[in-house]
């Protein structure tokens, strides 16, 4: 059985590694989907619904495809069918230039019959609503109830109960590379760019769509702009940038524009929970009661998690999702978590007030009954509370004089991250010593591609540079799942360390019978093969890849489980500065420990917990979908009026990634899903009025501060 062995023999792993791209990317040379150009290439525009909900009754794309420059047009929905949300697609073009493209949409023809529209989720949920749902009725999915224990025995037992209501808005993808392919045929063989989440998955989705072998499709994604969860399939806009260019017998280059990855590419369900819960006169939580939904718009997915992380022994929860005319919900960076730990961390702080305890006291008696998360929970809070100086955290909140306030809060967070099998990779040694590792995963930018090397590197006692790395294509044949629920490092890695060992090996039995010695009594280390028992007998890498003559070794490996660990453990504290009469937050600095199993490139590892961050500080004071329940359209699909947290708002960021095992374990997600909760603590330590609605707004602060005025 494959080990990742002792952290001090470690030459490279949990070290800080440059990412092996950093410099193609910052001098323009890595290719993202966006810069593939094929010759002759065309470009797809799509033609998205002006109107929010209505049937289809014809399409008429004659003046398009009659227009100078255009080669094919195709539509995206038949009569009789409806559109359901602003943004829904009807039809899409390829044409010579991307400004002839847009002319041609412009002239795409289409009638059809309005229909009511809701896109109020309160609205949405009364008996008279417009109904978006021909096979059942009412909008609401049937309630998921969860009970344990004795609800209503724990609330006779509790000294103190709160009764609050949280609510998380809708957020919306916000990739910096749009969703987009460049599709290409050649007779019966498709190649498509893709910037895609899953290699193999946009490869089947493709095949099955066109009616091909699989062999017949070839997926690439050299690099890519971001996913998040909403790009694991190619979706509406990779099928018609391909049919595009089959009709068009032309490549086609099919970005979504801004706007409509706003509108169409997905978004972060909303939050609405009404929750009751006590605690004893101990601190012990005891009772917790729930009611909540949220919207995914036209689809379903509005799940959220609660309660979350923290014990309590007498549950009643009854979630449901509600349906509205608006974008479907897709997966975003720990779906579900993220809105449960908003409200969950804000009641946590509202009953530790309550007892008349410490906030981080209370969360102490209260850690999960997990005991290996317990252990190291209890550790993350100690690190955290010391970085973050919880000791000048107000005891009473809103105390002190001043326009600005300062305060500090906390949250907790949970994930997965296990990784599983189905990974498919290669190790292969040339006799000139060049090593190349293989598989099909994609990098989202997380720096997977680098963390391959390093392994590689250390089993074979070379440098990462000295590794070539080949992922991110389908043509090679070897499968790797979809990059997803912090999956990647744990399904990859254990493949790439089983197939290096196995590499490796081949190698020491070409070289050990010329030593006289078993392969056992070889070792790999600073570009040399050894004695272990006699160190001064050497032979240079290459001289010893020489031996392989007309030779190559190529191993493949195999997923072991007992290298990958899951349910991994987060805390983030947070100290904000708040002015009292302009309403503005501002973060001043967030520590985030996050439990990260073994740490493999300590430098991609904080960019991720870095990462994570920003987007939980951008979801807890800024992100907010607005829909015009007049027009039924969302008013802010654009990079002006949907705000997202940029240089001036990101603060100083202590990212402690947390050693605990020499397992792999994924981190993508964990980090960003305490950082709201532990910044609207922060807010009410600072101001001493509780904000229950994200984003935390300088509308909400002061109207908030006049409320308590007024009281």
């Amino acid at each position: 059985m494959a080990s990742w062995g002792e952290a001090r023999d470690s030459r490279l792993i949990g070290q800080r590694i440059p990412r092996l791209s950093g410099a193609d990317k910052v001098t323009g040379k890595a290719k993202y989907t966006f810069d593939v150009n094929q010759p002759g290439m065309l470009y797809g525009r799509i033609l998205g619904s002006p109107v929010t909900h209505a049937e289809i009754t014809a399409i008429n794309l004659s003046e398009a495809e009659a227009l100078p420059g255009v080669k094919a047009a195709i539509p995206l929905i038949e009569p009789g069918k409806r559109v359901r949300y602003q943004g829904q697609e009807i039809a899409a073009v390829a044409a010579e230039t991307d400004d002839i493209a847009k002319d041609a949409i412009r002239l795409i023809r289409f009638d059809y019959e309005e229909l009511p529209y809701v896109v109020d989720v309160e609205e949405a949920m009364t008996e008279d609503a417009p109904q978006l749902h021909e096979d059942r009725p009412g909008n609401q999915s049937k309630p998921g109830i969860d009970e344990r224990g004795d609800i209503e025995a724990g609330f006779a037992e509790a000294a103190k109960v709160v009764e609050a209501t949280y609510h998380a808005p809708v957020q919306t993808h916000v990739s910096l590379e749009t969703h987009g392919h460049v599709a290409a045929w050649d007779g019966d063989n498709l190649t498509v760019w893709a910037s895609t989440q899953a290699v193999f998955g946009t490869r089947r989705d493709l095949a099955q769509h066109f009616n091909l072998p699989e062999d017949k499709v070839r997926v690439i994604t050299e690099h890519m702009g971001g996913g998040f969860g909403s790009k694991f399939g190619p979706g509406v806009e990779g099928r018609a940038a391909a049919e595009l260019a089959r009709k068009a017998e032309a490549p086609v280059k099919l970005m979504v524009t801004r706007k409509d990855e706003h509108l169409v590419s997905g978004n972060r369900p909303s939050m609405t929970q009404h929750v009751r819960a006590g605690a004893t006169k101990d601190g012990r939580l005891i009772a917790y009661d729930l009611r909540g939904y949220g919207t995914g718009g036209i689809s379903g997915g509005a799940g959220f998690t609660g309660p979350y992380v923290y014990h309590v022994p007498n549950v009643r929860t009854e979630k449901f999702a509600v349906s509205i005319n608006a974008g479907n919900a897709r997966a975003m960076r720990a779906p579900g978590h993220p809105q449960g730990a908003f409200g969950m961390d804000s009641l946590m702080d509202e009953l530790a007030e309550q007892l008349g305890m410490d906030a981080l006291e209370f969360r102490r008696i209260n850690s999960d009954s997990q005991p290996r998360r317990n252990e190291i929970r209890q550790t993350e809070y100690t690190l955290g509370a010391r970085e973050i100086g919880w000791h000048r955290r107000n005891k009473v909140p809103g105390a002190g004089r001043g326009v600005k306030k300062r305060g500090i809060g906390m949250g907790c967070g949970q994930w997965g991250g296990g990784g599983g099998k189905g990974t498919q990779a290669r190790v292969t040694i040339h006799a000139d010593g060049t090593v190349e590792a293989v598989t099909g995963t994609q990098d989202l930018g997380t720096g997977i591609r680098t963390v391959i090397a390093i392994i590689v590197a250390e089993e074979l006692g070379l440098r990462p540079q000295d590794i070539t790395v080949k992922i991110g294509d389908s043509a090679p044949g070897l499968a790797s799942g979809g990059s997803g629920g912090s999956q990647t490092i744990g399904s990859v890695t254990p493949v790439i360390k089983t197939a290096a060992i196995a590499a490796k090996q081949k190698l020491f039995e070409h070289i050990a019978p010329q030593w006289g010695v078993e392969p056992e009594a070889l070792r790999a280390a600073s570009g040399k093969l050894y004695l272990a028992s006699d160190r001064t007998k050497t032979i240079s890498w290459k001289e010893a890849t020489g031996h392989l003559g007309m030779e190559t070794i190529s191993e493949g490996g195999y997923w072991d489980e007992e290298l990958r660990i899951g349910d991994v453990a987060g805390v983030q504290f947070a100290e904000v500065e708040v002015d009292t009469e302009t309403g503005v937050v501002k973060p001043i600095k967030i520590v985030a420990v996050q439990d990260c199993g073994m740490v493999v490139n300590r430098l991609t590892t904080e960019s991720q917990i870095n990462g994570g961050v920003i987007m939980g500080l951008s979801y807890a004071l800024l992100e907010d979908r607005v829909m015009d329940a007049q027009t039924g359209k969302m008013i802010n699909p654009n990079m002006s009026d949907y705000k997202v947290a940029g240089t001036m708002e990101i603060p100083e960021i202590k990212a402690i990634a947390l050693d605990t095992g020499r397992k792999v374990t994924g981190i993508g997600e964990p980090p960003t899903i305490p950082t709201a909760g532990a910044i609207a603590n922060a807010v009410y330590n600072a101001i001493g009025v509780r904000i229950r609605e994200l984003p935390i707004t300088p509308d909400k602060v002061l109207s908030a501060l006049a409320e308590k005025g007024k009281a």
